[in-house]
């Protein structure tokens, strides 16, 4: 197992955001995160990166557990975040916030190779490579955060509602890149996405959490025909 979560409890105050939560990836896979706003899915990966320590429960890389590592420890094994609301560097270039994805490398060849691979896969940021990060629309931030990201060759990427305030055609576009770079290189994901029906037909496998806690796990093919995911998450 890549990454195992087991018994997960974190909370902010009194307040619990995740009530026990297990879940598991496999190498490869593609597993999406479906629930309502406030259902804990931004807390559980916030976990997983080590920005939100739980307070009780395992987060196993590998076997290994990891909740007590610092983030950049953890980006360090191959975990990268694509945060919600895409936290770029306004004040950076295109090519410098790609730069700092690549922080923690010391193999400057290959990250030239694969800031030439980023241009490929993003033309936009290729044509933007010299202009702030502050002054890209907001699907150009978006495609910018997933590449400043994969700059840190991750092997699992989390991904945090990478559709969120997006017209629908750049969000294809999104999808189909991450389709590209799973395909292409293996990557695995972990996708936290309130589109369900893009999220599942992108994805192997699926959770429902709702209130901190799973509440449903299956193959995204049987989570699109489930009836209550379609009343309440396909608009069935």
């Amino acid at each position: 197992m890549m990454l195992d979560l087991r018994n997960l409890v974190s909370a902010y105050g009194n307040i619990l955001a995740l009530q026990g939560v297990s879940l598991h990836v496999k190498p490869s896979e593609i597993v999406t995160i479906l629930g309502s706003n406030g259902a804990g899915k931004t807390t559980l990966l916030m976990a997983i990166a080590g920005l939100v320590p739980p307070h009780q429960g395992e987060v196993l890389w590998e076997g290994r557990p990891i909740q007590q590592l610092t983030p950049d420890q953890i980006k360090a094994l191959g975990i990268g975040l694509v945060p919600e609301g895409r936290r770029i560097f306004p004040e950076f270039t295109v090519l410098e916030n790609l730069r700092m994805g690549a922080y923690l490398r010391r193999d400057q060849e290959h990250i030239r190779e694969d800031l030439e691979r980023m241009m490929e896969l993003f033309p936009i940021l290729h044509q933007r490579q010299s202009q702030l990060g502050g002054t890209l629309s907001g699907g150009e931030q978006q495609m910018l955060a997933i590449a400043r990201a994969l700059m840190g060759h991750p092997r699992l990427l989390l991904l945090d509602e990478p559709s969120l305030g997006l017209a629908p055609m750049i969000v294809q576009q999104i999808f189909e890149i991450l389709r590209q770079i799973h395909q292409q290189q293996q990557t695995t994901i972990l996708l936290v996405e309130q589109n369900a029906h893009l999220a599942l037909q992108l994805a192997d496998r699926g959770y429902l959490l709702e209130n901190g806690k799973i509440q449903l796990t299956d193959t995204a093919a049987n989570l699109l025909d489930n009836e209550a995911v379609q009343r309440v998450y396909l608009g069935g």
